[in-house]
């Protein structure tokens, strides 16, 4: 088998086009999702908090003077970007809990599938079950 033939089989594999499906619509969901979180939610959060923008906090490392902005600090030297950190850290929180509703929601909505009829049981099993209860009497 070519190196390219096995490629394609490869490549054509139900899972593998499943897979990359997957992996183009959770790109396009995960934007949706940071715009639901960046957008509409963290504005709400920072107006509940008394407009704090965490992104902004940080620790000079290399003698930078206080009150620069974080992008000012980042050009004289070193900082330790703590808020940032913490922006995405909740960020993070707010957006698994979206998603933890929206898979119990999902679940709730799915339908538990019937369990199929029982096979019926073939000839010999029924008359080997006779002949084992007639030689029980």
């Amino acid at each position: 088998m070519s190196f390219s033939s096995e490629f394609k089989e490869f490549a054509l594999k139900g899972n593998v086009v499943d897979l990359a499906v997957g992996v183009i619509i959770g790109g396009a969901f995960g934007k949706i999702v940071d715009s639901v979180v960046g957008d509409l939610i963290m504005p709400v959060v920072g107006r509940i908090f008394g407009g704090l923008d965490f992104s902004s906090y940080y620790i000079p490392l290399a003698g930078q003077a206080p009150g620069l902005a974080l992008a000012e600090a980042k050009k004289a030297g070193a900082v330790l970007a703590y808020g940032n950190f913490i922006t995405i850290a909740i960020n993070f929180i707010i957006l698994a809990f979206i998603i933890f509703l929206m898979v119990k929601q999902m679940n709730r909505m799915k339908r538990a599938e019937p369990a199929p009829p029982p096979a019926p049981t073939p000839e010999d099993v029924v008359l080997l079950r006779e002949i084992r209860d007639a030689l029980k009497r």
